[in-house]
């Protein structure tokens, strides 16, 4: 089995045993690229979204957030363009009438192969529009037609003047969004990378034109400063790939790409775009509003530029799990972040048919409990509940003995280097969050 592989498929397993992934209605067979997140993946998505909206909104005094609904009024997306050049060129196999996306090649020959030599003829491709439709009221007709979002950008853009009357801010500034989108797009597998529905964390940058290239810049940077600094990931690992001029969305003046270097190769997670000020002026010639910007200072009135940094937060999740996943001989260990790790800490009783022991570490456990995600394990022995830890990524386990009963301390081992040593009950907590800050 290939190496790559071989490793994904590891991933994939230990995400469903250890309750990181689960296939989405499974007890139903299942569907296709839909997955929900288990006690411990729920975890790890809402760290990641945490520490991402800690980076790109608490941490920046340029920054604010906002929360917008899944369905707009439909005009937002024909101001968008959305509905015009949303689409992707779906090729359909003549033998079996799978249908797949002509500018993926690899997908294409894959398809092939399971076809086991017979010469495979396409159809000419056809654009195919990616947002999911749906009706609001009783009656189903064109004019109760509504579009679940593609994206979160547009109540960030159609929000743009609201936020900065309320907020009394000066260019330049953002407005930041955390939320599902949804695109009816011919998926191939690949877990969580490919997905109908899934989590965008984006920002929309509000610069004066002519200042958007330096703005641009400033946001690349401080990408790669997320990804190595919040999310932990090898330099080697991530590269920006500036996309050429035929492969630009229909909005952008520039796009560069974060490539990470899954398995399955070099693939997008996120990106950063100058939408320039498109999306501006088409709301302002659908709408007849007056979303134009007036400079405090000069009384200049003009229509900003957007430098968009947008990631997928899903992709982010798997990216985190492949980089984090370690072996060392019989061991498998996520080596996380702290921050990202779902549990900060677990307590266990050395033996759990002693009430003393039980007790005691109990009430360590509930104390921590208040303070960080705190996990409880009295199954089986110590060595298989440590190995049980390190998979989750737990940074630290806390084994209540009968010495802690003489000494009030306990034996506190480290998830990376597997020492372990003696600390009073008391310095448990200051550990732990030592490593969160």
């Amino acid at each position: 089995m290939d190496q790559k592989n071989d490793l994904m498929e590891k991933i994939v397993s230990l995400c469903k045993r250890r309750g990181f992934v689960f296939p989405g209605s499974e007890i139903y067979g299942g569907l296709a690229n839909s997955y929900d997140f288990g006690p411990v993946g729920v975890e790890l998505f809402r760290n990641i979204k945490n520490i991402w909206w800690k980076y790109f909104v608490q941490m920046r005094s340029d920054m604010v957030g906002i929360e917008g609904p899944i369905i707009m009024n439909p005009k937002v997306w024909e101001a968008s363009g959305h509905i015009s050049n949303f689409t992707d060129p779906l090729i359909e196999c003549k033998i079996c009438h799978i249908r797949i996306r002509q500018d993926k090649p690899a997908d294409v020959k894959t398809h092939e192969e399971t076809h086991k030599g017979k010469k495979v003829e396409w159809t000419d491709p056809k654009n195919f529009n990616l947002l999911f439709k749906t009706f609001i009221g009783a009656v189903e007709d064109e004019k109760s037609i509504v579009y679940l979002r593609g994206e979160t950008a547009q109540t960030m853009v159609t929000d743009f003047k609201l936020v900065q009357e309320a907020t009394r801010n000066k260019l330049p500034f953002g407005i930041a969004q955390i939320g599902k989108s949804f695109r009816n797009e011919i998926t191939t597998g690949n877990f969580l990378f490919r997905l109908k529905e899934f989590t965008i964390a984006e920002l929309e940058y509000f610069v004066k034109p002519g200042e958007d290239e330096t703005a641009f810049e400033d946001w690349l940077k401080y990408e790669e400063k997320f990804f190595i600094e919040g999310l932990g990931f090898s330099q080697k690992n991530i590269k920006p790939v500036d996309l050429p001029k035929n492969e630009l969305a229909h909005y952008s003046k520039r796009t560069v790409d974060w490539y990470y270097n899954y398995p399955s190769g070099w693939d997008e997670m996120a990106a950063v775009a100058n939408r320039t000020d498109y999306d501006l002026k088409n709301h302002i010639n659908h709408s007849g509003k007056d979303l134009a910007y007036k400079d405090p200072n000069t009384g200049e009135a003009f229509v900003p530029y957007i430098i968009e940094p947008t990631f997928g937060v899903e992709r982010m999740m798997m990216a985190v799990l492949i980089d984090a996943y370690k072996e060392e001989k019989d061991r498998v260990f996520l080596k996380l972040k702290p921050q990202l790790a779902p549990y900060k800490a677990a307590v266990f009783p050395l033996l759990k048919n002693k009430p003393e022991l039980v007790k005691k570490a109990r009430a360590i456990y509930d104390d921590l409990l208040q303070k960080f995600p705190t996990a409880w394990d009295d199954r089986g022995n110590v060595g298989k509940r440590y190995y049980a830890q390190d998979e989750i990524g737990t940074p630290y386990c806390i084994t209540v003995d009968f010495q802690t009963l003489e000494d009030d301390t306990v034996t506190i081992r480290d998830r990376d280097t597997m020492e372990q040593e003696r600390i009073k009950v008391l310095e448990i907590a200051g550990v732990v969050l030592e490593q969160l800050r």
